[in-house]
């Protein structure tokens, strides 16, 4: 029987269960809570715009989209997002979904601290973005009732979500702080590890090889 939060169903299906299960079984509880509010939140501002959108690759992206934060997928040599993205096209890939579906899903990660652009791509695409800007920075705030919110938190809890998420944000973006160069997350690195400096677009321009 399919669980229903808020008025959102959460696909029963096998991909569903077994996304849920490696998430749980890979992320710590903070970011498993994060990703369901992350499709709650999407799949409610997608039903307020009225979009077509297909609830599982929804339900994909939202869960894995900070897999790269973990111990288990994150890597060095990469932007995080980029972690979760290719877990999520292996994923699905595995269970026979591939193409254009896969990519909508990679690209939904892949983007998903990234401002405004994402917004006017494919409907799952924006509403992983849409859903991360309401859970983590409170984008959308009112455009859920009260009584949405109070069902996704009362399912879902957030104590402490502020200050934890940044904490799992710099845990797991600190030992590559040149990914973090011309996105949202060098800002992370800028509160929170010491000695960090930010990447200048200008300079990198004025000491390219470049004569002039």
């Amino acid at each position: 029987m399919s669980e229903v939060i808020a008025g959102v169903e959460i696909p029963d299906t096998a991909l569903v269960r077994e996304a849920t299960e490696l998430v749980r079984e890979a992320a710590p509880p903070l970011l498993f809570a994060h990703s369901r509010r992350v499709f709650l939140w999407g799949s409610l501002r997608g039903r307020e715009q009225q979009l077509d959108f297909d609830p599982e690759l929804l339900y994909v992206g939202a869960m894995f989209h900070d897999l790269g934060l973990t111990e288990r997928f994150r890597r060095t040599d990469q932007r995080f997002e980029i972690d979760g993205a290719d877990e999520a096209r292996r994923f699905l890939h595995a269970h026979g979904i591939t193409g254009e579906p896969a990519q909508r899903v990679w690209t939904s990660i892949a983007l998903h601290t990234t401002p405004e652009i994402p917004l006017h791509m494919a409907a799952e695409i924006a509403l992983v973005t849409r859903g991360v800007e309401l859970d983590v920075l409170g984008i959308g705030y009112d455009a859920v009732s009260d009584e949405q919110r109070t069902a996704v938190v009362a399912a879902h809890p957030r104590p402490d979500f502020k200050n934890r998420i940044l904490a799992a944000f710099t845990e797991g973006i600190k030992d590559r702080p040149g990914t973090t160069f011309g996105n949202v997350k060098a800002d992370v690195l800028a509160h929170f590890v010491p000695g960090f400096v930010r990447g200048d677009f200008v300079e990198v321009i004025k000491n390219s090889g470049w004569p002039e």
